[in-house]
């Protein structure tokens, strides 16, 4: 990708927010397999506007002596031995996605990226399980800051289910695609990207109605 329009530098002390998010096989990242991983890389327009720039997605070998809960798979509709999977052992999975993060990284003048996610503690625990997994030395996350949609969503729009805030802000949901990993990233993603920018226009307004004040 070419060099974006404004660099995200300065906007998160930093740090350039990319969108992930894993579908398991389980609520333990330790025993349970991830199955599913998606990320989205956001930047700035020339507009200083927040947008989706890259996507990334692949399904996931279940990693050895791995546990596999029904009841989670039964939800996401992950058969995890399907044949048609086309799914890649774990670091195979984090290299593969890892490797554009690196550079939207260093395209934007960043020291790293910050994981973006609804509820983001469930995937910052895998994604971190993961690394320690398969002896990843340069993961280009912070090992622990997150921004959380459920927060800003419910701040912003008065919910905090992903389906729900999608709503309430005007974005196109389909609960039939839900629980791909690359859709919820995708519209997270949108969630993400649509508050900051709605942010940046209010303090805009604002910042007119000082300047009409002190004139």
């Amino acid at each position: 990708m070419d060099q974006p329009a404004i660099p995200l530098a300065q906007r998160f002390r930093g740090y350039l927010p990319v969108v992930i998010d894993i579908e398991t096989a389980g609520f333990n990242p330790k025993k349970n397999a991830l199955l599913e991983i998606a990320a989205v890389i956001v930047e700035l327009n020339s507009n200083h506007e927040l947008e989706i720039t890259e996507r990334y997605s692949t399904h996931v070998v279940p990693f050895k002596n791995s546990e596999l809960d029904a009841a989670a798979l039964k939800f996401n509709g992950i058969d995890p031995y399907h044949p048609f999977r086309m799914a890649i052992d774990e670091k195979d999975a984090l290299e593969l996605l890892f490797k554009p993060i690196k550079h939207a990284v260093k395209r934007n003048n960043c020291t790293r990226a910050i994981l973006v996610g609804h509820n983001p503690a469930f995937d910052i625990g895998f994604l971190n399980a993961a690394i320690q997994r398969t002896q990843i030395k340069r993961s280009p996350f912070h090992p622990f800051s997150t921004f959380d949609t459920a927060t800003l969503g419910g701040l912003a729009y008065q919910q905090t289910v992903l389906a729900k805030i999608a709503q309430a802000a005007g974005l196109a949901w389909d609960n039939d695609k839900a629980h791909s990993a690359l859709y919820d990233a995708e519209k997270t993603a949108e969630l993400f990207c649509k508050i900051v920018n709605r942010w940046q226009q209010f303090e805009g307004l604002m910042g007119e109605a000082q300047s009409e004040l002190a004139g």
